[in-house]
């Protein structure tokens, strides 16, 4: 065999391993359904998101790493535009704090997202039919890329106008602004 086919070779069996890894990383990450509330007794708890990124329907609830249970229902509350995610706790995790929270991650870099619930301190516990109020929405990849761009974009601006102009004083021009000057006072909204 010449030095060009054993080339090919080694690349051939790279790109099948390539491939072999892709199939088991998407096996990995696909949320299969619901499976409690076969011959386990469950609890339904919900929680209000202002974005759940791709949360999906049959995503584990976590707590601690421990799966408590399972995303039953996804829907949107017509009033506040928030999403309304239904959760199936299994009823053996019914000592959860009742000031928990509710918060959605991702499983890996490219994994699908679950909810982790993050125990409170009170001495009540959730039950049938409560509501989370405490919740953190999902980071969504694409929004994060634009504030990086945006901030890399603003600041190159900001020093190429910096740049040109020149101060009085050298020591004034790099350090920090004077102390002395007031901030804008904010009004409050109701």
């Amino acid at each position: 065999m010449g030095k060009s086919s054993t080339l090919n070779l080694g690349a051939g069996t790279f790109v099948l391993l390539g491939f072999a890894a892709l199939a088991f990383l998407t096996t990995q990450t696909t949320v299969h359904g619901p499976h409690l509330g076969g011959t386990r007794s469950v609890y339904t708890i919900t929680a209000k998101f202002d974005n759940i990124g791709d949360l999906k329907v049959g995503a584990p609830v976590s707590m601690a790493g421990v799966e408590v249970g399972r995303v039953a229902h996804i829907d949107l509350d017509p009033k506040q535009y928030k999403a309304v995610v239904t959760m199936l706790l299994d009823s053996k995790f019914n000592e959860i704090p009742s000031d928990s929270d509710a918060s959605i991650f991702t499983q890996g870099l490219l994994g699908g997202k679950f909810i982790g619930l993050t125990a409170g301190g009170s001495d009540t516990f959730l039950k049938n039919n409560d509501q989370i109020a405490f919740t953190q929405s999902a980071l969504v990849l694409e929004n994060l890329i634009g504030q990086l761009v945006a901030n890399f974009s603003n600041k190159g601006s900001d020093s190429a106008g910096s740049s040109g102009s020149s101060g009085s004083s050298g020591s004034s021009a790099s350090g920090p602004a004077p102390a002395t000057a007031p901030s804008p006072k904010r009004e409050k909204t109701k």
